[in-house]
Order: C-alpha cells, then structure tokens, then sequence
C-alpha cells in the first residue's frame, strides 16, 4: 500500500522527519523479555513503548528479528520476510507499529543483504544443486583445489568453506552466513520483494547492514597480508578488496528507488570507510539519505579528537543533501562509558560527550541503554555467545559485553527485564542503581539529563541552523555556536577549570558552581 506525502500548509518544502530525528537503537534480544524465556522479543518493546515517548525518541531502529538459526544473533536471516518465534509473530510486529505510530514514534528496521543464513531456503537448494547451476549462481561458489583467494572472515578464519562436492563458497563472516551474488537478478529482486514487504505493512525505513560490502570485485583479488590478522567487522583498510567496491552504489540506488515509492521513508547505511570521499558517495542524491558516520565512536575523549571528528563528518556530507549522523555507541562497539575510562570518570565524560552529540545539527542515533549510563560488562567466558569468541580461539572476547539486557526496576537481576530468572546474557547485580526506576526518580541521573537534552533539542529555538561555527577555547577545549539558532555547546576535556563562554545556562552535563566550566563538563548556552 503506498502512502502519500502530506503537504505542507505554507507551501514550502518542510524538512523530512528523520532529517533531525533522534532514533533510538533497540537490540531486541536485550530491550524487554514478554514472555518469560530471557530473551527480549517484539511484545516487549510495545510494552515499553510509554517509556521511549517519555524519553523523547522520534524513532526505533530494531535488530533483525527475522526468522534465524541465531548463529549470529539474528544477522544470519532464514527468512527475511518473517517474524523468528523467539521474537513473536507478524501480528505482534504489526501491533508493534500501530502503536509507536500512536505514540508519535517511526519505526525502522535492519536489512542484512550481505548474505543469508546456510539455513535459508536458497542455500539449501544451493547445496543440492550441481556446481554451475542456477541455485548456486546466487551465491559465490568456486572451483579449485585450494580457497580460491587468502580472504579471511572479519570474525576470523578462512572465508571460505568447502562443499562435499569439492566447490567453495565465499562467507565474510560465519561459515553459517554465506554471501550473496549481487551480480545475480534473482538476489536484486528478492531484495525489492523483502523491502516492499516491511514497507507495505507500514515501516518508515531501513538500516542497511554492512551497506559497504555486497560487491565484490572481479576476480576476487588477494587480500593484503597485513589485514589478514586483524578480526572485526569495522577492521579492514582502503586497500580491502572485500569491501567498498564501486559497484555496491548499484544495490543502494535499487534500494533508494523502492524507498522513493513509499513517500517519506528513508534508509540509513552502516558504512565503514576510511575517507570522506568514500563515504561522501554512499550518500549521493539517488542513493542512501543517510550513512552512519562512525568518527565520533573511534574519537578519544579529547577535545581536539573529537572536534576534528566533528569537523571530518560536516565535511563529509558537505556536497550531499544528506544531515551528518551522530552516534556515541552501538551492537558492535565497546559501550562508551567504558571507553572513557569506565566507573565514575566515564560517566562524567559520557554525560559530557552527550551533550555534545545532541547540541549538533541533524541526526542522532543512541543506543539502548547509554541513556542509562550503563557501562559494559565483564562476562564470564561461559556467557560469552558472540562468533568472534570461537572464530577467534578465544582471543577476541566479541561484543557481547555491550549487549546485556536492559535493568528496568527493582533491586536484583533480572531488574524486570524478564519475569524469568534466567537471561540470555547475565545481568550484573551491580545495576541496581541504574535501573530506570531508580533513575527517573533523581533529577541528576544521567536518563534525566537525556530526558531534559531531547527535549530542549526538540523545542528551543537556538537549535535550529544546519551549520555550526567554532569558538577560540583553550587547550583541551572547544566551543561551537549553532549558527541558525545560536545556541553554545562548550566542552573541557582538560585537567582544570576554564572560562565559561558568555551566555545563560540551558543544560550541563554536570555541576559548575562557579563562572568556570569544570574538567569533563559539557555546558549549553544561550
């Protein structure tokens, strides 16, 4: 069912809504358990639905909750185009939607059009077909006596397995997740076919998983030697023939061409390159309407580090019609209290870097939970579920630590998050403190300083304006003005107190008893 865009009453072109939305990331395993069995699932989130407006979201990004063997946690999709039972069923889905649309939230969801799972329908066939043969022509299947390159998996190992009848398949993650053949005209209409499917049942946009990879180049060139040793799914270099090949703004221009059916839906891609150049591209007129921008995740807490973080992400949408991305934290990445230093320092410089990503012009992502400062976990190596715990040899312990479930309320795990006692990642005692029950009732928690930043970020005039202009600041420090509306963010990432720029107080991410701004605090003001 297509949908017509509303006009606007004044007759000029209003802004489309996720082009300054904050979206909010829910990794559905870990949000809200309905059911009792300890793992988060789609009723969960409806039930939570009052709580996200409370916070002042405008829109949920959803994990894949896609039929799947869960070798990758729902990223090795079965079947794009139904409901896993450990997450609910397509009515449940379809409840989800009607009621965030009700509380004035959008909803979005991932799309994995890398590859599928080796339990997928295709890949079944594949396996039963002979070598040249249509069903194989959908993946990357190769002859020979040895891999037919030295690619590696970003989880680690060989990237290639190999069938009984002697072919190899290409898989740039788990043996279980083979990739797909984007040369192939069953595999492009298969997407259009999944994206039209979500749309038609109401979704308002899509994450484009690995929006970086699908192509590959002719030939399947080496790699080089030197990315060989180096696991994750964000390590990989300019000269990486795995990923970024020019004919991947193909797919992206398919993908924009559906969206463009649908009015006012968009798609966001996770894009994982090193230049501004190549980054600039995945967001052309006919391509994404957004790319996630990911140097604020890599920038220390520094202020020259993440001005210049800053600066390279203006300037990498700068020739586009697409708003810069902002995101602190997220599935794959260690969560950012941690990263800054962990315990009380990195809470202080978390609720500082806050205000810093909400005072910048256009999109913002959060991540379930940052909201709540929640730090990430030491697990135990039997909790550890992640593949790049085994596909390492147990050297790189994954990211399951930033993805324990949510504490909701209470005084001991599983904090509401479940009715059950058993969660799939355990739940540290330790957050008793930091459930949101605990946190809405003191003014000085870090979901109330996020509750306070949305909303002042949604209604204050002095934030208005697409640009920003920098302030003279001392070392260790910056200060930016937005230029539309005129409001300060001003940070001190140094050892002592500075002088506060001239302006009234709206927001700080801590205490300033003075007329300085004290070491790890970020200020708004007017």
């Amino acid at each position: 069912m297509r949908r017509s865009a509303e006009p606007d009453p004044s007759g000029e072109q209003a802004p489309h809504w996720w082009q300054r939305a904050v979206f909010y990331q829910v990794y559905v395993r870990s949000f809200a358990d309905s059911d009792g069995d300890g793992v988060g699932d789609l009723e969960g989130i409806r039930s939570r639905l009052g709580y996200l407006e409370l916070l002042g979201v405008d829109a949920l990004w959803l994990t894949p909750f896609f039929r799947s063997p869960m070798a990758d946690h729902g990223y090795d999709v079965a079947d794009p185009r139904a409901v896993d039972p450990l997450f609910g069923d397509l009515a449940a889905f379809d409840r989800l939607v009607t009621d965030a649309h009700a509380h004035g939230i959008k909803v979005t969801i991932d799309v994995v059009p890398n590859h599928t799972s080796d339990q997928h329908a295709w890949f079944q066939e594949a396996l039963a077909a002979a070598p040249g043969s249509r069903e194989r022509a959908r993946y990357l299947f190769r002859d020979g006596d040895q891999p037919p390159n030295n690619w590696v998996s970003v989880f680690g190992g060989p990237a290639w397995t190999r069938v009984p009848d002697g072919q190899w398949y290409l898989h740039l993650f788990t043996p279980q997740q083979p990739d797909l053949n984007w040369d192939n005209s069953e595999v492009r209409a298969d997407l259009v076919e999944t994206l039209r499917f979500w749309l038609d049942r109401g979704v308002d946009g899509f994450r484009i998983d690995v929006a970086h990879g699908m192509a590959k180049p002719a030939g399947l060139p080496d790699m080089p030697e030197y990315l060989r040793s180096v696991t994750g799914a964000q390590a990989h270099g300019v000269d990486d023939p795995r990923f970024d090949n020019d004919e991947v703004h193909e797919v992206h221009r398919l993908i924009r061409k559906v969206a463009d059916e649908y009015p006012d839906t968009m798609a966001v891609g996770e894009i994982w390159v090193q230049t501004d150049t190549q980054f600039a591209k995945y967001v052309r007129q006919d391509e994404l309407h957004l790319g996630f921008n990911f140097a604020l995740v890599d920038a220390d807490f520094d202020a020259d580090a993440v001005r210049r973080a800053i600066d390279l992400s203006l300037e990498a949408v700068s020739r586009s019609a697409a708003p810069p991305t902002w995101t602190l934290s997220n599935h794959d990445v260690v969560r950012h209290v941690t990263r800054y230093g962990g315990s009380e320092l990195g809470a202080r410089r978390a609720r500082a870097m806050a205000l810093v990503q909400l005072a910048l012009p256009g999109v913002v992502y959060l991540y379930n939970g940052e909201e709540l400062g929640l730090p990430n976990v030491e697990l135990p190596d039997w909790a550890l579920q992640d593949p790049l715990w085994e596909r390492s040899g147990h050297t790189d312990r994954g990211r399951d630590g930033a993805r324990v479930p949510l504490p909701w309320e209470g005084t001991e795990p599983p904090f509401a998050f479940s009715e059950g006692t058993n969660t799939w990642l355990p739940i540290p005692p330790e957050w008793a403190g930091l459930t949101v029950e605990r946190q809405l009732e003191d003014p000085d928690s870090m979901l109330s300083l996020y509750r306070q930043a949305l909303e002042l970020r949604k209604t204050h005039a002095g934030f208005s304006g697409t640009d920003i202009e920098w302030y003279g600041a001392p070392p260790g420090c910056f200060a930016y003005r937005r230029k539309g509306g005129g409001l300060i963010c001003a940070l001190n990432t140094s050892g002592a107190p500075v002088p506060l720029p001239p302006g009234e107080i709206l927001l700080s991410s801590g205490p300033i008893p003075t007329t300085d701004l004290p070491p790890e605090t970020a200020v708004w003001l007017i």
